[in-house]
């Protein structure tokens, strides 16, 4: 790293989020990122990038703060940026910056209005105070018989999606058969689901919701970063081409073309700066054709794990935080992105078969001859005389032909 470099990233969590944050320092700034996860992962194995150290508990306050502030005492003379690659991580960094030592910097929001945003429950009363669209949904708070669970009791028909309003706590009680999102087709095939949800332990609300029609071409990602007066600087909205479809990875984003929603991005933006926001916002949304209403699932209180769609788009996200906490430079006006690119973590082939929108493929395949595509793992200056590296993306990437070929019918 040069000397002239007056920052060091600190990275908490080794997934692809990680390496796309690391990827996005390195390309800006040329530095090598320090993550810390609980093991190793594929994501980040054999990179020049970034350097992972495994500690099994950097999940718990008390590690998170010591290995942090280890590092940051032995890099004194450096601003660490300190970011969060998984909700758990962030929401733990929300918890504990302001134990952390005086040259670090986590770009988040306070652990109170982590915790209003954090329950689907409560973000979507918050939702319906500034009139933000989401899907109808009913809260349970235990399990429940199928008779409670008709139609008249939910107030919308099956098929339901059923998921937990807690991610972070839900990921806490694993079982067998364990989902991130899952489907029910009747009030029985519901409470069974309840059933083994609140079985494992699992202390929160589950929701139950109206399914939004539609493949996965419907929805929508948005990614906005507020600085440190709770401006939103920068908006990119995505759309989505295909999701991944494995059970534990069900709704993760695959192909994305950048595009621009003016409505949507403006109304997201006052109810960021109105609730006080500061960091990366990540939402997910989905066009319901029934009404043409865009309708919030979640927000993540983090970049997201595809956020190299936003890097690659020519909005570097670690350009954002540097500008902002280290050099407290002012980033001048909300940039709400308007030029098309075309990102995808999945083979084109992948794209080019299972995406249902033949306008999204044309539009993809165009954007790739233009040279406006990118992937998060495809950098030629971690994959050029790396054999290890390259060989593991190669055998990541064929891998979701199989994935595919078994999750998505």
């Amino acid at each position: 790293m040069s000397n002239s470099v007056s920052f060091v990233p600190v990275l908490i969590g080794a997934d692809m989020n990680c390496y796309s944050v690391a990827r996005a320092f390195h390309e800006e700034y040329g530095v090598v990122s320090h993550a810390f996860g609980r093991w190793a992962m594929g994501d980040t194995m054999y990179s020049r990038i970034v350097k992972c150290t495994y500690i099994p508990d950097i999940d718990t306050p008390e590690t998170l703060v010591k290995t942090v502030t280890d590092f940051a005492r032995a890099h004194a003379d450096k601003t660490c940026v300190v970011m969060g690659c998984t909700d758990d991580y962030a929401g733990l960094l929300m918890e504990v910056k302001d134990r952390l030592p005086e040259n670090c910097v986590a770009p988040y929001i306070d652990a109170e209005l982590r915790d209003k945003l954090v329950s689907k429950a409560d973000f979507y009363q918050m939702c319906d105070k500034y009139a933000i669209p989401y899907p109808k949904t009913f809260c349970a708070h235990e399990a429940l018989d199928a008779s409670a669970l008709g139609e008249d009791a939910l107030g919308f028909s099956y098929p339901v999606i059923v998921k937990p309003s807690s991610s972070i706590l839900y990921w806490k009680y694993p079982f067998d058969g364990m989902k991130k999102v899952y489907t029910a087709g009747s009030p029985a095939e519901a409470a069974k689901i309840l059933a083994e949800i609140y079985a494992s332990g699992y202390p929160d609300i589950v929701l139950i919701q109206d399914t939004i029609p539609g493949p996965d071409c419907r929805m929508r990602v948005l990614t906005a970063y507020c600085d440190k007066d709770a401006k939103v600087k920068m908006m990119c909205l995505g759309h989505v081409g295909l999701e991944e479809h494995t059970p534990k990875a069900r709704g993760n984003h695959a192909a994305i073309l950048t595009e621009y929603n003016g409505e949507l991005m403006t109304k997201l933006r006052d109810f960021l700066e109105d609730i006080g926001y500061t960091g990366f916002a990540n939402f997910d949304i989905k066009l319901d054709e029934r009404d043409g209403s865009y309708r919030v699932f979640e927000i993540n209180l983090r970049q997201g794990r595809s956020n190299y769609y936003v890097t690659g788009a020519g909005l570097n996200i670690a350009r954002y935080v540097v500008e902002d906490r280290v050099l407290g430079h002012d980033l001048g006006p909300c940039h709400m992105h308007k030029d098309a690119s075309f990102w995808h973590s999945v083979p084109r082939g992948v794209v080019w078969k299972y995406v249902k929108d033949p306008d999204f493929i044309a539009r993809a395949k165009q954007l790739a001859r233009e040279g406006k595509e990118t992937t998060s793992f495809g950098y030629r200056y971690d994959l050029a005389t790396n054999p290890k590296r390259l060989a593991y993306w190669m055998v990541h990437m064929h891998r979701y032909y199989k994935k595919y070929k078994i999750y998505c019918k």
